[in-house]
C-alpha cells in the first residue's frame, strides 16, 4: 500500500502527517515542543520546485510506502493521479492500494499567516514562530488524521484508489 499526504504546499502538515505516521513523533494526541517541530524532516523547508512531486518519506511498521506532496492551489491533481492509477492498473496490473489523504482541513490561521510569510517572503523570524503557533493548534488533528487514514488504508473494501478530504478535521 502507498500512502500519500497532500495539502497545498507539501511542507507543513503533510511533513508532520508523514512523521507520525513513520513513528518519527510522539504517538500522542499531546501538544508538540517548539524543537520537535522543527526537527520534522522538510517541515518549512521545501521550496516552488518541489511543488507536485512526490516526496518519499519513509516505510512503515507494516511495509507500506510513506509519501507527502504540494499541489497549491490545483485540486485537480489528486483525481487525476487516481485516474492514472486505475489506468496503469488496468493495463499493467498494477496492483498496489493508494491511499491519498488531504491534510489542508487541519491548517489553522497562524500556519497559513507563518508560512506565507517564511516560504513566500523569507520573512523567517516572523513566519516561524507563527508556523510553531499554528502547529501545536493542529497537531492533535493531524495525529487523529494519520490515524484515521491508516485505519481508512487497512480496510479491504476493495478500492484500489481511495481519496479522503478529512472535511472532519476542520
Amino acid at each position: 500500500m502507498i500512502y500519500i499526504y497532500n495539502d497545498y504546499g507539501g511542507t507543513h502538515t503533510t511533513s508532520l502527517a508523514a512523521a507520525y505516521h513513520l513513528k518519527q513523533l510522539p504517538q500522542s494526541e499531546r501538544k508538540l515542543t517548539s524543537e520537535e517541530i522543527l526537527n520534522v524532516k522538510y517541515f518549512n523547508k521545501l521550496t516552488k520546485k518541489e511543488f507536485g512531486k512526490l516526496i518519499f518519506r519513509g516505510i512503515d511498521e507494516d511495509g507500506n510506502s510513506v509519501y507527502t506532496m504540494g499541489h497549491k492551489r490545483e485540486k485537480l491533481v489528486v483525481p487525476a493521479l487516481k485516474e492514472l492509477t486505475l489506468l496503469l492498473e488496468e493495463k499493467f496490473h498494477f496492483n498496489e492500494k493508494i491511499v491519498f489523504s488531504n491534510t489542508s482541513p487541519t491548517v489553522p490561521i497562524a500556519m497559513s499567516i507563518g508560512g506565507y510569510l517564511s516560504r513566500a517572503l523569507k520573512i523567517d523570524f516572523i513566519g516561524v514562530p507563527l508556523l510553531i503557533i499554528g502547529t501545536k493548534q493542529c497537531c492533535d488533528n493531524i495525529f487523529r488524521l494519520v490515524e484515521n487514514t491508516k485505519q481508512i488504508g487497512k480496510a479491504a473494501n476493495g478500492e484500489k484508489v481511495i481519496i479522503i478530504e478529512n472535511e472532519k478535521y476542520k
